[in-house]
Order: C-alpha cells, then sequence, then structure tokens
C-alpha cells in the first residue's frame, strides 16, 4: 500500500503515480491530499490512484479506507503492455515495434495481452483457452496454434525480434532478444 500526498516538492503526486502505473507497478495508491476541487480528485483517480481522500479527515475514516483497498482483488488495468521491442495498446489493440504498428483482432489481443504479460514465462495451452476463450468454451489446442500463427505473422510483419516459442506438451513462450530490442 502507498500513501501519497499530491503536493510533493519536486514532482507531483499525480505524476508520481502515473509513473508507477506506466512502469507496470500494481501496488495499491491512496492519494491523501489538501487538494479538494472535483478536477484534482478526477486527475488524481485517473492518473492510476486506487482512492482520493481530502484533509482534514478522522484517522478511523483512513484506516478504513486502507483495509477497502486491501480488501480488492483484481489486476491493475495499464494503458500499454510492453516486451522488448513490442508495446501493446490496451485501449486501441493496435500492436506497435518502433514506428510501426498493426491493430490486432480480439482473440489476437487477448492472446498478445497473455503471452506480453508473462514474457520469458511457459503458459500452457489450457491457461490460454481460458484467458482468451473462457473457460466454458469449447475450444482446443487447434484454436491456440491457429491465433499463435497469425500473432507471429504480425509480430515478424512488425520486424520484431521478439519470438513466440512452442514448447512441446508444456505451452508457449513469449522470448524477447536483449541484443536486438533496438531492430524496429
Amino acid at each position: 500500500m502507498i500513501v501519497l500526498d499530491v503536493m510533493l516538492p519536486k514532482k507531483d503526486g499525480f505524476s508520481v503515480v502515473a509513473d508507477l502505473r506506466r512502469t507496470g507497478v500494481s501496488t495499491p495508491v491512496l492519494l491523501l491530499t489538501a487538494r479538494d476541487a472535483v478536477p484534482d480528485k478526477i486527475t488524481g483517480l485517473d492518473s492510476g490512484a486506487d482512492d482520493y481522500m481530502t484533509k482534514p479527515f478522522a484517522p478511523a475514516e483512513l484506516l478504513a479506507h486502507l483495509r477497502a483497498l486491501t480488501r480488492r482483488q483484481g489486476e491493475v488495468l495499464f494503458e500499454k503492455l510492453s516486451a522488448g521491442d513490442l508495446e501493446l495498446n490496451l485501449e486501441s489493440h493496435d500492436l506497435s515495434c518502433g514506428a510501426k504498428s498493426i491493430h490486432l483482432s480480439y482473440k489476437e489481443f487477448c492472446l498478445a495481452k497473455v503471452l506480453i504479460a508473462n514474457a520469458g514465462a511457459v503458459v500452457s495451452k489450457d491457461l490460454i483457452i481460458e484467458k482468451v476463450w473462457g473457460v466454458e468454451s469449447t475450444a482446443e489446442d487447434n484454436n491456440v496454434e491457429a491465433y499463435v500463427s497469425f500473432l507471429r505473422k504480425k509480430m515478424k510483419f512488425l520486424g520484431s525480434s521478439a519470438r513466440i516459442e512452442t514448447l512441446r506438451r508444456a505451452g508457449y513462450r513469449f522470448s524477447v532478444n536483449a541484443e536486438e530490442d533496438t531492430s524496429c
């Protein structure tokens, strides 16, 4: 849990929380500040804060807010995911490498999101089916294989050095060759 004031000496709290979210830090953030105008509250929440409290406050109220934040389960949503030379825009569903960009279909986007979010780790076909098609889906291994093929072609079109490796009987791994990250 991070309790952060908006008015800091070198960088305001809005910028700090936005930087945290851009770099993938998902720790819950409570902005605690004397700035009580509605536009400030909106800016704070839109910058990535999970909650916003104004001063003065009762200590019991602060503790209640902290308890509520620690109860929350789920993932923090970011605008973009990146690994290696690829960046996936979570709003537009565009995959880009340097200046080149391509729009992904919904299933391609979901697959890219799972693989990039787990870059370097082995992701089983079962997990991919669950995350891309849903738990109740009738999708099978060949559906996954087809969409991995589509995504590989789009990554090749972009000129990415990242690769989707097939690991027999294990699944797939999104791998990044650090020496070639600037190939776009």
